[in-house]
């Protein structure tokens, strides 16, 4: 049986980006996540430590792992990644062995 994968992006907004800039550029990204064969989910969060988590589902880790090549050949991948501070992006990819949902 193949296994989800929470794919996990942790980072600041670069100097000077605003939280509504930075939805607005992720927004930009929707259609290209949309379209990947096994897109399950995704959550854009921000705790107020300032760090920000982009958390998206995968059907199988193939698929995360395609769809994270293939992100920084978009359009509009530069200004987004430009709104990241230099350094502080961690990504994982990591096999969702549980999980619980309403009834």
């Amino acid at each position: 049986m193949t296994k989800n994968v929470a794919e996990t992006v942790s980072f600041e907004l670069a100097p000077g980006v605003t939280a509504d800039q930075f939805i607005a550029l992720s927004q930009k990204s929707e259609a290209f996540v949309r379209q990947n064969p096994g897109f399950i989910f995704r959550r854009l969060s921000a705790g107020e430590d300032g760090r920000w988590t982009d958390t998206v589902i995968w059907a199988d880790m193939e698929t995360a792992q395609a769809a994270a090549a293939d992100f920084p050949k978009q359009d509009f991948a530069p200004a987004l990644m430009a709104a990241i501070a230099p350094g502080s992006e961690t990504m994982r990819h990591e096999t969702i062995h549980w999980t619980v949902a309403p009834s």
